[in-house]
């Protein structure tokens, strides 16, 4: 699912997203934050080397995969913020409910409709692995309310960091509105600087009332949230490859195997809609064939290969 977890930061398309290295003076070793942030640092590399998410900052993202991928983002979100919901008077919880600053439902109820069209809640349905992911919100925010932290955590962090780095590659690749319509999860309109709201969220968790057991429950959920999300990524890379060519809405295909269409002004022009003249590749193709200029080409090499010879002499 396109968004890359709390760890990370952006760099430009195609390029991977780093663990994010922050010093802090006034962390220690033991605060949850830190312990969170290394204890994550092996499940982050994992999650960001599957081949769904390579392809992603790549800016190989199909259409269909994509409208797929926030289907997937509406169905966890939906779960964890009626969770959340649940348990913002929870002290274990509480000062970590920013509804505001954080909810992406809504936003994703937009995405939706984008995608899908006004009767999107009927040709969406929650696949195998993100259903998965959902009954274990649904059983922490139930039974366990102090792991909550560890799903809130790798999922908000995670999309102010690596996630405004897919925001610009999806934005590129689909070709999306630059209003910003399809991609409004990405969209944070009540935090006006992220670096510091990371830095506030963190300080809360550090001030969290939990013994070594409970953080450690809580760095352990973290990994498992990382597994979650894995699973749903490896889902959608088993869908992409089963997409035909004409459903690859995101991609385009390859010019005769001599590179990519895109690069060619021709189809560039087709891509977008304009009509142009033949495409320069085909045409010299096309005309090479002729007899005629086969002959004038031969007589060319012919003259040029006698010019070198006397100018090396």
């Amino acid at each position: 699912m396109p968004s890359v977890m709390e760890g990370s930061e952006g760099g430009e398309e195609g390029e991977n997203i780093h663990y994010e290295e922050t010093e802090d003076d006034n962390v220690s070793p033991t605060d949850l934050s830190e312990l969170l942030k290394e204890g994550t640092k092996e499940s982050h590399d994992r999650a960001e080397n599957t081949q769904f998410v390579k392809d992603f900052l790549k800016g190989r993202i199909k259409k269909e995969l994509f409208k797929l991928a926030t289907a997937a983002l509406y169905f966890t979100y939906s779960a964890l913020e009626e969770e959340m919901d649940r348990n913002k008077d929870n002290p274990v919880f509480a000062p970590l409910y920013f509804p505001l600053e954080l909810h992406r439902r809504e936003a994703l109820v937009k995405d939706m409709e984008y995608f899908y069209g006004e009767d999107w809640k009927e040709k969406i349905q929650c696949s195998e692995a993100t259903q998965h992911y959902v009954d274990r919100i649904h059983h922490v925010g139930q039974h366990e309310p102090e792991l909550l932290v560890a799903h809130a955590y790798t999922r908000y962090m995670g999309d102010l960091s690596g996630g405004q780095v897919l925001k610009k590659v999806a934005q590129r690749a689909l070709k999306l509105p630059s209003t910003e319509e399809g991609i409004q999860f990405y969209v944070f309109e009540n935090i006006s600087n992220a670096q510091q709201f990371k830095q506030l969220y963190r300080a809360r968790m550090n001030a969290l009332d939990l013994d070594k057991n409970t953080k450690e429950r809580i760095v352990e959920e973290a990994n498992r949230a990382f597994r979650f999300n894995m699973q749903v990524f490896d889902e959608l890379d088993k869908i992409g490859m089963s997409l035909t060519e004409e459903a690859q809405d995101g991609g385009v295909p390859v010019h005769d195997g001599k590179g990519d269409l895109r690069k060619c002004p021709y189809y560039a022009d087709k891509l977008a809609g304009k009509a142009g003249p033949g495409c320069p590749y085909h045409t010299a193709m096309t005309l090479a064939k002729q007899p005629i200029v086969q002959l004038i080409l031969a007589a060319c090499v012919a003259v040029a290969a006698g010019a070198a010879a006397w100018y090396v002499m």
